[in-house]
């Protein structure tokens, strides 16, 4: 399973129950939909930095990096780039 796949999977499951997860577009915002608030942002972050392995001084944790999938798959794609060549 693709990065973009495990964190559409987790946001589905934690955010958006009844929703199947090829219904939600990789590039939906899901801070300026509310579905990702303040509190869940924080469990958002927690989860991307536990499941990937990104110590969170390497984890960029601006909200920009938490606003999609697409986002998310960047920020953990870089990580490990930058963890790979570090």
């Amino acid at each position: 399973m693709s990065v973009a796949d495990e964190i559409t999977r987790y946001v589905v499951s934690e955010y958006l129950p009844g929703t199947a997860p090829e219904e939600l577009d990789s590039s939906y915002d899901l801070l300026d939909t509310g579905v990702v608030d303040s509190l869940r942002l924080l469990q958002l972050i927690a989860w991307v930095g536990e499941r990937y392995r990104i110590p969170m001084d390497d984890l960029d944790i601006s909200p920009e990096n938490f606003r999609s999938v697409d986002a998310m798959t960047a920020l953990v794609t870089t990580a490990r780039t930058h963890a790979a060549t570090g």
